[in-house]
């Protein structure tokens, strides 16, 4: 049989019970340095790439695309009518000045330079006799007159029927490679109809329009460098050929042409992406692109010192593919921010990922 608990036990039980509560809300409550530390520790720090400010070789130079252009083209045509009894050259052949293209039917033009021929022997005679005549004072000097006329004239119109046959033989007026080719043999051809077209492929143009605020910078001679998206990944040197002195008025531009050596891959038609390098530094100061900040007017960079973000303004100079230089501002070894910079702010704390801290440049190879 059990036995109700006297009130002393119940007490007892009641007074463990209560300090047991104490303690479990003395372990959970707030520590008096709490506060303190979570002050001291302030915000978190922005992790950020940075590159490391170097010297390197570096270009001013202008850019621009232009399409490649042959030195030199000819449309040839036909300098007389006739049937085509047979053609020398096809397209792609490459030809030389004065090579029989065409030969043409002569016939007619071969009897016309007989006829002429026989006239003026008739009257070279006429005009011999005459000359012994007037020594005898048997013809007058008006006669005499007339028969020389006469002569001149013939003498003329053999040389042109000469000239008519010559033109049966089309020849090439330059050296080049044949672009296209309009005529088959047995073809009727019409005087005047273009029968082919030849390119001169040795040496290509490319005709830039250079805005007026360049003419002072660009001079024949100086080196161009070429790319051309049909030969993605290769590069093709050549000079400034010839500068135009004057200034379209219209468009505010000159024209700069560049040359460069043809006869291999290079090709007329070709679309060009030019630089022309007018002035080299070998040592200057650089920076990527990616650190200049976007959002001022007046540029600037983050450089990290102890770990925390300071906001420098530069003086920039040249620029060359993804680098800028630096005339001022900055000095070498100095780490600037090129990842990340959109969250800083003046002397924010920064967190320097530890595989972006490589050199901005390195020095490249010569040209």
């Amino acid at each position: 049989m059990r036995t109700a608990p006297t009130s002393r036990a119940v007490a007892t039980r009641f007074s463990i019970v209560f300090l047991g509560c104490l303690a479990l809300a003395a372990c959970k409550g707030p520590k008096p340095g709490d506060a303190e530390a979570k002050e001291k520790k302030g915000p978190e720090a922005v992790p950020v790439e940075v590159a490391v400010v170097a010297t390197r070789p570096i270009a001013a130079s202008y850019t621009g695309t232009a399409p490649l252009e042959p030195r030199s083209e000819a449309q040839v045509v036909a300098k007389t009518s006739g049937v085509a009894l047979a053609v020398f050259a096809e397209e792609g052949q490459a030809v030389r000045a004065g090579q029989t293209l065409v030969r043409l039917d002569a016939s007619r033009s071969a009897l016309q330079a007989a006829q002429t021929a026989a006239q003026m022997r008739k009257l070279e005679a006429n005009y011999a006799r005459s000359r012994q005549l007037s020594e005898q004072k048997l013809i007058s000097a008006n006669d005499i007159d007339q028969l020389k006329f006469d002569l001149e004239n013939a003498r003329a119109a053999n040389r042109l029927a000469n000239l008519e046959l010559s033109y049966a033989g089309v020849v090439a007026p330059i050296s080049g490679v044949v672009a296209q080719r309009s005529i088959k043999p047995g073809n009727f051809v019409q005087i005047n109809t273009p029968i082919f077209r030849i390119v001169d492929t040795s040496r290509l143009e490319a005709v830039l329009n250079v805005p007026e605020r360049e003419m002072a910078t660009l001079k024949a001679g100086q080196p161009v460098q070429l790319q051309v998206d049909a030969l993605p990944g290769r590069g093709f040197t050549g000079k400034v050929d010839r500068v135009a002195p004057v200034v379209d008025s219209g468009s505010g531009t000159f024209r700069v042409i560049a040359a460069f050596d043809g006869g291999g891959l290079l090709q007329p038609g070709m679309f060009g992406r030019i630089r022309i390098d007018y002035d080299q530094r070998t040592d200057a100061l650089v920076v990527p692109r990616t650190a200049l900040l976007e959002d001022d007017a007046d540029p600037a960079v983050y450089v990290v010192r102890a770990n925390k973000a300071v906001r420098v303004p530069v003086k920039l100079g040249y620029s060359e593919g993804g680098w800028m230089e630096v005339r001022s501002g900055l000095k070498a070894g100095d780490r600037v921010v090129v990842a990340g910079k959109t969250a800083l702010r003046e002397g924010s704390d920064v967190q320097v990922l530890p595989t972006a801290a490589a050199p901005a440049a390195a020095p490249i190879a010569a040209r």
